[in-house]
């Protein structure tokens, strides 16, 4: 199995993952927080979304800094999201096919202006920056859901609702 074909697999699979978890919720529910230290529902869900997009700014890019690079999300309704992530999923799809597989070698940096946060090979910048990252908040987001009395989906096999 080429390099490739293993990023696109992961990244097909959590993707399908993300878009379970995210057709579960409500637009009423994106006000919710269960705490005040926490994000929203929009909040989350939101950078959940742009963490699937973080392919492209690991791939594409070198240096990412968020004083110059980054912008907000802000969807505020359920199929926004859902388009949002379809929308990345064929764009990121599109990168990894064309790319050399030589790139995921490459050191990648993530700043804000000055200060390094993180420096690796982009395909370490993958599993951290978005796949970890990116699990972690699903993770929290179902939480959420299970505050709100949303069924949650099962993500890595059957959850309690699916069992229901």
């Amino acid at each position: 199995m080429s390099i490739k074909q293993s990023i696109l697999i992961e990244l097909e699979r959590e993707n399908a993952n993300t878009k379970r978890i995210i057709s579960k919720l409500t637009n009423e529910s994106f006000s919710y927080k269960p705490h005040e230290k926490s994000m929203s529902v929009a909040e989350l869900t939101n950078h959940i979304v742009e963490l699937h997009n973080w392919v492209d700014f690991v791939l594409t890019k070198d240096v990412f800094d968020f004083n110059t690079d980054y912008t907000k999300p802000s969807a505020t309704t359920v199929e926004e999201l859902l388009q949002t992530l379809e929308n990345n999923l064929q764009k990121n799809k599109a990168i990894i096919e064309q790319m050399n597989e030589e790139i995921v070698f490459g050191n990648w940096t993530l700043k804000s202006g000055e200060h390094v946060i993180v420096s690796l090979p982009k395909i370490g910048a993958l599993r951290f920056i978005v796949n970890n990252h990116l699990v972690h908040h699903r993770g929290q987001l179902t939480v959420y859901m299970r505050l709100l009395d949303i069924p949650v989906p099962g993500i890595y096999g059957p959850s309690a609702d699916d069992k229901a």
